[in-house]
């Protein structure tokens, strides 16, 4: 059937925009191979476009498609979820358009910061267990990471001060005066004088031998290695790697088993994850292991592997609405974390401060958490009436981080025409 309708689309027998974009080479390298699914990936094959044929939403459907026409958007996968029911989800183009691979709600794709989302209750989970407090501290003779291997290199004596809390909050005292560490592989590389890419625990010392920016708890300013740092947090109390981890403390309790840490490659992919691809005329850039190798931003610019919970994981939007439903505080699907812990990660404090995990929390109860990546955009947008809108898309635009304010403006005026019209019904009772 999907062969059916592409050759439909290109032969104008039904309407997509066409789009043009530089073809990089995406051959296997040595040693590549497509990752394997788990078994049990339920979710994912059984919701698929035809459930969401509905007519009464056409004109939704072409409200997503003009979006991906304005932006020249190769594929998108939308999920809309009310009071812990999915209903609606739908892909939108091309999940890999040299392989002539619709995009269906099962496919899935890099999710960028909204792996934080993840990592936080990752961590609530462990607070729930008695296993830390937010206020424990991170380094020193009390810290969590406590080792001598990273200990040795602190010359400022703030880094002792650091808490959990402070880290989740983006308070911990990272900017970007040195750089992200976490999109600048190449020069931490040169500065440092490394033979290749940084494990977790070489970039660790390369970054505790500069001073913070700022007194922890004095300001706030995002940074994607105080998350870093949060996974790393996990392992250490875990005792087991920060992937394992959340599959079988978070996710599969949830309902979700198929997300998993992304590869850097496309021949690294998953077997049902999508092609990424970059707009028109972007410049092939230089490999993030400093290899002198000249690669398609989106496939070897930056480490995504290494991101781990601060934007490593691949998830299609069925199951981030069901990741979503299980931690919303709602009786339809049982949470995984408590109340308190619910509260304490979207409760409103004041304009400056960030929420636990999620981007933005809004004293009316409106949750808010974006990513974007290099191929990627990700928008999950949960309001104050139980609806829940979660967009991911498989193409950089100019706008960047920008971008999902767009997408944002796109759920607010398409929830005016249609929310109404959502079918009364509920997708992952597909399974």
């Amino acid at each position: 059937m999907k062969r059916i309708y592409s050759i439909l689309i290109r032969s104008g027998i039904i309407f997509l925009p066409i789009l043009f974009f530089i073809n990089f080479s995406y051959a296997p390298a040595p040693g590549c191979e497509n990752r394997q699914q788990p078994d049990n990936t339920d979710l994912n094959r059984t919701i698929t476009n035809d459930l969401s044929n509905e007519p009464s939403l056409y004109g939704l459907d072409e409200r997503i498609r003009r979006y991906m026409r304005k932006w020249n958007i190769q594929g998108a996968s939308l999920s809309i979820m009310r009071n812990d029911s999915l209903v609606y989800s739908k892909g939108y183009g091309w999940a890999d358009k040299e392989n002539d691979l619709l995009m269906e709600p099962g496919n899935i794709m890099r999710i960028a910061s909204v792996s934080k989302l993840i990592t936080a209750v990752g961590i609530m989970v462990l607070r729930e267990k008695g296993k830390l407090s937010l206020n424990d501290t991170v380094f020193g003779p009390h810290g969590i990471l406590d080792d001598s291997t990273y200990t040795s290199v602190i010359k400022d004596k703030n880094y002792y001060k650091i808490t959990v809390e402070e880290l989740l909050r983006h308070e911990a005292g990272f900017t970007r005066r040195y750089g992200d560490p976490m999109f600048s592989t190449r020069y931490v590389i040169m500065q440092s004088h490394l033979d290749g890419a940084p494990d977790h625990n070489t970039l660790l010392r390369c970054v505790l031998k500069k001073p913070l920016s700022y007194v922890p708890g004095t300001s706030r300013y995002y940074s994607n290695f105080g998350y870093l740092l949060l996974s790393m947090i996990i392992e250490k109390i875990s005792g087991t790697d920060y992937e394992s981890f959340i599959q079988e403390n978070v996710l599969h309790k949830a309902g979700c088993s198929d997300m998993q840490i992304a590869g850097n490659r496309y021949c690294d992919k998953y077997d049902n994850e999508v092609k990424y691809y970059m707009q028109p005329n972007d410049e092939a850039v230089y490999k993030y292991d400093n290899s002198g190798e000249k690669v398609a931003r989106c496939y070897g610019g930056n480490d995504i592997t290494a991101l781990s919970g601060a934007g490593a994981w691949v998830a299609s939007t069925p199951e981030l609405a069901r990741f979503i439903a299980s931690i919303d505080g709602k009786p339809e699907i049982p949470d995984i974390i408590n109340a308190e812990s619910i509260h304490e990660m979207t409760k409103w404090i004041d304009k400056k401060t960030y929420a636990l995990g999620w981007i933005d929390t809004k004293p009316d109860g409106e949750w808010t958490r974006t990513g974007t990546l290099s191929g990627t955009s990700a928008l999950v947008k949960y309001y104050p009436d139980g609806e829940c809108w979660i967009m991911v898309t498989n193409t950089s635009t100019w706008k960047g981080p920008l971008q999902t304010r767009y997408t944002s403006s796109l759920f607010k005026s398409s929830r005016a025409l249609y929310s109404v019209l959502l079918p009364k019904k509920n997708l992952f009772s597909a399974e």
